[in-house]
């Protein structure tokens, strides 16, 4: 079978990898417009359940990403100064690059034709192919290409963040809440690296009006920022890469298929980055491709099958990101609580935990704050 895929990044990648090993006849090829080492972003993490995938799905590549994980078992939030720790949440980071470089690999090892610094302008390379995979992004050319027959739906969030990085390690998954004078900012940090760590600044529509952003340049928008998060970087400037000012695109299609052509990753729907498993989605989307093409005799029924298998998770998975993003919209609200009281409402976001379930994960950050809530009790009374 031929192959073509659009976007060399994490879905398209693992995808290439994995048909070409259940199947080395498969003619394979990768288009992507960006050359070999180079990506637009820092770090990405993982749960301990994600990872776990991606070790049994090619034990050989996830040895090589393995090797390069920086990993940690709580989660901090940081309120009115105060540093609440979450435990029994097993996070990993690995730099977007190394996880590129490791899939690039063991691509051109299973006999993937990998093709770069080429951008597609319709999808005239792939004439020919048995199957066609829009792993292309959010601003995915396949996806526009037949915008009619995908039917994409797109909301646009009103908070603005910009990614950066630095040089300033942080022991666990963090979001740092400060207030100033023009309103309320978030960063959500973690390190990938033993030299370097992601930090996301966000902020709502009202703070982006006060601090004037958007008469900043990238770099007074840096040093801004750097001001702002003084206390957390240690003296450590912000690294920029592309670093803008965006609006999350809440992306999903009505359908995901046309013939034999299909959508994977962000170009089909985005995860949020607050609940930090873009990433993880994309590669799970491949994941389960691969598993019904091996399973069925026609792409067509192999992309019927993936939408039927795939589809309710995923459904169910951005309805907690809805969640998720909704009460960073609503932050500004929020800062009033008390930091155990805060960093419990964060946990309690998404709608789908209880406390219950929370105590069973998170024993002494539920019993924090079992204990908190019985002191305020009393005081009351």
């Amino acid at each position: 079978m031929r192959i073509g895929i659009a976007g060399g990044g994490p879905a398209g990648l693992y995808l290439a990898l994995l048909t070409k090993k259940q199947d080395p006849t498969h003619d394979i090829t990768v288009i992507e417009q960006n050359p070999a080492g180079a990506t637009y972003g820092w770090g990405v993490v993982f749960s301990d359940r994600a990872l776990s995938y991606l070790a049994v799905s090619d034990p050989d590549s996830y040895r090589d990403i393995e090797s390069r994980l920086q990993t940690w078992d709580d989660q901090a939030i940081v309120h009115q100064g105060r540093r609440v720790p979450i435990d029994g949440l097993g996070f990993s980071g690995i730099a977007r690059i190394d996880l590129l470089r490791i899939l690039q690999a063991h691509c051109w090892r299973s006999g993937v034709r990998l093709q770069f610094e080429t951008r597609l302008a319709d999808l005239t390379p792939f004439q020919g192919c048995d199957l066609i995979v829009g792993a292309d992004g959010v601003n995915s050319v396949v996806r526009e290409t037949y915008r009619a027959e995908f039917q994409p739906s797109v909301e646009t969030l009103t908070n603005r963040y910009v990614w950066y990085g630095t040089h300033q390690l942080f022991d666990c998954l963090t979001l740092t809440f400060r207030q100033n004078r023009d309103g309320v900012f978030v960063a959500h940090h973690y390190r990938y690296s033993e030299t370097a760590s992601t930090f996301i600044v966000e902020c709502d529509a009202e703070t982006w009006a006060g601090a004037r952003l958007a008469e900043k340049s990238e770099d007074e928008s840096r040093r801004y920022c750097e001001e702002v998060f003084r206390d957390d970087l240690g003296g450590h400037p912000l690294l920029m890469n592309k670093s803008q000012w965006l609006n999350f695109k809440v992306l999903t299609n009505r359908r995901w298929s046309h013939g034999n052509i299909v959508l994977l990753g962000d170009a089909l729907r985005t995860v949020h980055f607050s609940i930090g498993s873009g990433t993880r989605m994309a590669l799970e989307d491949a994941i389960a491709l691969a598993q019904t093409l091996a399973a069925h005799r026609t792409v067509q029924a192999a992309l019927e099958a993936f939408e039927r298998a795939r589809r309710p998770t995923l459904e169910r998975f951005l309805q907690v990101a809805a969640h998720s993003f909704l009460w960073y919209e609503q932050m500004r609200e929020k800062l009033r609580l008390d930091p155990l009281s805060f960093a419990y409402d964060y946990m309690m976001r998404s709608g789908t935990i209880s406390h219950e379930r929370l105590r069973e994960r998170s024993p002494k950050f539920a019993a924090a704050q079992e204990a908190y809530a019985a002191t305020q009790r009393a005081l009351r009374e």
